[in-house]
């Protein structure tokens, strides 16, 4: 699927808040994240903002689920739910935040 920069640096912005659900970022999705964005083919600096998410959350305020393009919200989807799952475990957080992300995209 052709993604400009800006749509994949909106999805990279979706998976590093879901990898936040649960307050903590395991080394596991902190990978899954990476690979993403290799398979993306971020410039470099994209890749450094990517890190830095991992590192500090991406602000909640530039996260909006509306403003996703339908033809990629699939991909937004099945993206959010491989990171929530990386760790091995689904809190209830994290369940909680894909079922309403799901809704919200499908809404």
């Amino acid at each position: 699927m052709k993604m400009t920069p800006t749509e994949r640096m909106d999805l990279m912005r979706f998976v590093c808040s879901f990898v936040w659900t649960d307050l903590k970022v395991a080394q596991q999705e902190r990978d899954l994240v990476m690979r993403i964005a290799g398979r993306l083919g971020l410039t470099e600096a994209e890749s450094r903002q990517v890190a830095q998410w991992l590192q500090v959350p991406p602000n909640v305020e530039e996260v909006d689920p509306g403003a996703i393009p339908a033809a990629h919200r699939q991909l937004f989807l099945q993206a959010a739910e491989l990171v929530v799952k990386a760790d091995g475990r689904v809190v209830p957080a994290e369940r909680d935040s894909l079922a309403l992300f799901r809704d919200l995209l499908e809404g």
